[in-house]
């Protein structure tokens, strides 16, 4: 059994964030290539995005803090802290409209 502190991640990841030129830090949590479930802390500057990508699997976004916009075509979701947001099947993109720290989990399709 492993134990992480995501409150300690985040903190991590929201400093490197702000000091990164990107203005984002990601850090995976647990899985990677070899696993079926990958689950990623992503730490975003205010203002910054990820861009419009598609769909890597089924996937959540769990918003640890902050808050963020998800869009895809003409619809969005806001998420703040504690908001479980379902990624949609589609192309979509992910803004932080103050500086946020989200738990992405990805289930991989093979």
């Amino acid at each position: 059994m492993e134990k992480f502190s995501l409150t300690a991640l985040v903190r991590q990841q929201l400093d490197l964030a702000q000091s990164a030129s990107s203005g984002r830090s990601a850090h995976t949590v647990y899985g990677g290539h070899e696993h079926v479930l990958r689950q990623t802390l992503i730490a975003l500057a205010a203002g910054q995005k990820l861009d419009d990508h598609e769909n890597p699997g089924e996937a959540t976004v769990h918003v640890l803090h902050g808050h963020v916009v998800l869009r895809t075509g003409d619809t969005s979701w806001h998420g703040s802290s504690g908001d479980l947001l379902i990624m949609p099947d589609s192309r979509h993109s992910l803004e932080a409209t103050e500086a946020a720290a989200v738990l992405l989990t990805v289930a991989k399709h093979s």
